[in-house]
């Protein structure tokens, strides 16, 4: 996911082609330790064979997370595990995937580019394989535990290959667009695959195609190698024991947020330890890389106001954009549908997704970065409130407008979010790159999960709420109920013949429908809360732009720097 790791990171020196002293341009220096050198632009058929590999990488590591989540019911039943249980397989893919990013960038460093992609392939490849031979549910989590493991790498070789051969001024408008849209890819184009592979061979039969592509991303990184710069030894001992609390503080927050609102955050006293030990080890983390020489880490950055501000108006975006991720599939498996009755929602994400990824890579310029953000806001208070009238009865041809919407604005806002952190980052000095890096991946991944546990949390607690005042108007000697009781039990009258027993199951089919009304106002509520901030971040991002234009005119006004 680092886009901006590489404004230009390439292959070994020693591979590189010959070339004469009067044949090679002249290069700007590396953005940071071990950047490789500008290279020119590549021939536009070679560019766009780069630019399939970048396709092919980005959705193979994004169908490996998105098979899972859109078929965690599916899968359960041959892992013979429920459905909470399942959670696990999520938990156990995440846990890796969130933290290991910030040795990656290094390792990136110290022992190429090339060599790191080649490498990351072949285990990626071989984990892909292990999945093959899984046949319980145990061994599903510790395979899909390495699996994540494997694909915490493959965001940025997709980012790597969708940035070679560009020119330096379309590095960050097309690249980083193109790149972004791949990866966003992963879940609409899952949902219209697992049906069709699971009714062809099951749920191996997901694996066998995450395998293919595996494969075939293992032929292009071997067959259109990337060209690094000068390795530069930038992992020290200190550094592993700092990633050490990282990964434990991540991986335990990353685990009490995927399963909290399964197994509900007050009822297991694990989930309140798991949360104690990941902010007690990333406080000893932060403790630690804030004395010394050479952090990981530059704190006193990331927690400026500048950054902070960054990071909390990302971590809000995530939160909304979970109205699509969190909300309306999941809003419509409640009510009884499968992947395959969503297949025309799935396509419309789809289209939009790219639609919004091609336009954001025409009109993204450092001037136009509020106004698109604006813009991407608009569109999701539109869409959230579109979405807040949702009943019993709404299918999903009813929402392709408003989630159209949604998608198109969540390929509008996070380019040029990461365009602005990448300019914040650049103007403090190279050595701030990789703490950019870190903060915009943590806000993307652990945004993401936070996002999924306060929707799903905030859908249980109004259930509740909404149940209860549906149960307190519906009483039970209310003629309308007892009418309706009476007509859902005559449903079963040539199958059950004793009158009490019918009557009961006349019961159980009116209290269902009685939740099932509950669940579409949650959902409602949900909804109108998401639209309500994004209004709320709206507004702030026109009175910060008002603000900086105030402040930028007063400036000119006493004759200061701007």
């Amino acid at each position: 996911m680092s886009a901006v790791q590489s404004a230009e990171l390439r292959d070994e020196p020693e591979e590189k082609a010959a070339e004469t002293p009067d044949e090679q341009p002249a290069a700007p220096p590396p953005l940071y330790p071990g950047a490789p050198p500008a290279q020119p632009p590549k021939p536009l058929p070679q560019l766009l064979l780069y630019m399939f590999a970048a396709t092919v990488v980005g959705l193979t590591q994004a169908l490996g997370m998105s098979f899972i989540t859109v078929t965690i019911q599916q899968i359960a039943g041959p892992l013979k595990a429920t459905t909470a249980e399942a959670t696990w397989l999520l938990a156990a893919y995440l846990v890796p995937n969130a933290s290991l990013t910030l040795m990656l960038f290094k390792m990136r460093q110290q022992f190429g580019i090339r060599r790191f992609a080649e490498y990351s392939i072949v285990l990626y490849v071989l984990i892909s394989l292990c999945h093959l031979w899984t046949d319980s549910y145990q061994s599903a989590i510790i395979v899909r535990f390495f699996a994540g493991v494997a694909a915490a790498p493959m965001s940025s070789i997709a980012i790597l290959y969708m940035l070679e051969g560009l020119p330096r001024e379309k590095k960050f408008s097309i690249g980083i667009c193109a790149a972004m849209t791949v990866i966003s890819l992963g879940t609409p184009l899952a949902g219209l695959m697992a049906p069709v592979l699971l009714d062809h061979g099951g749920w191996q039969r997901l694996y066998i195609c995450e395998i293919g592509l595996a494969l075939i991303s293992l032929a292009l990184i071997y067959k259109l190698p990337l060209v690094s710069g000068e390795r530069v030894k930038v992992i020290s001992r200190n550094d592993l024991i700092a990633f050490s609390f990282l990964f434990v503080g991540m991986g335990a927050l990353t685990v009490a947020l995927t399963v909290g609102r399964i197994y509900w955050w007050t009822e297991k006293p694990w989930i309140g330890w798991l949360m104690i030990l990941g902010v007690a080890c990333l406080t000893i983390m932060v403790l630690m890389e804030t004395h010394r020489e050479n952090p990981l880490l530059d704190i006193r950055w990331i927690t400026s106001a500048e950054i902070i501000h960054f990071t909390g108006a990302l971590l809000i975006f995530r939160i909304i954009l979970s109205e699509q991720s969190s909300g309306a599939r999941a809003f419509f498996m409640m009510l009884g549908l499968g992947n395959e009755q969503l297949r025309g929602l799935y396509i419309v994400i789809l289209i939009a997704t790219i639609a919004a990824g091609a336009t954001c890579s025409l009109l993204l310029k450092p001037g136009r970065v509020a106004a698109m953000h604006g813009f991407a806001l608009v569109l999701l208070i539109i869409g959230t409130w579109l979405d807040s009238h949702s009943t019993s009865l709404t299918r999903p041809s009813q929402m392709y407008l408003s989630q159209t919407l949604i998608a198109f604005a969540a390929g509008l806002y996070l380019p040029p979010a990461m365009l602005v952190g990448i300019m914040a980052a650049l103007k403090r000095g190279p050595n701030y790159l990789l703490s950019f890096i870190i903060v915009f991946l943590t806000t993307q991944r652990i945004g993401g999960i936070l996002g999924s546990a306060l929707f799903g949390s905030f859908v249980t607690w109004r259930e509740q709420v909404h149940s209860a005042a549906l149960a307190q108007d519906l009483a039970a000697g209310d003629p309308l109920v007892s009418q309706r009781i009476a007509q859902l039990a005559g449903a079963y009258g040539s199958t059950i013949s004793d009158t009490v027993v019918r009557k009961a199951e006349g019961a159980v089919q009116f209290a269902s429908q009685v939740r099932q009304q509950a669940y579409v106002l949650a959902y409602n509520d949900a909804f109108r809360f998401l639209c309500l901030l994004a209004c709320v971040a709206l507004v702030v991002l026109i009175v910060d732009v008002a603000f900086e234009t105030w402040e930028h005119k007063r400036a000119a006004a006493e004759g200061l720097p701007a």
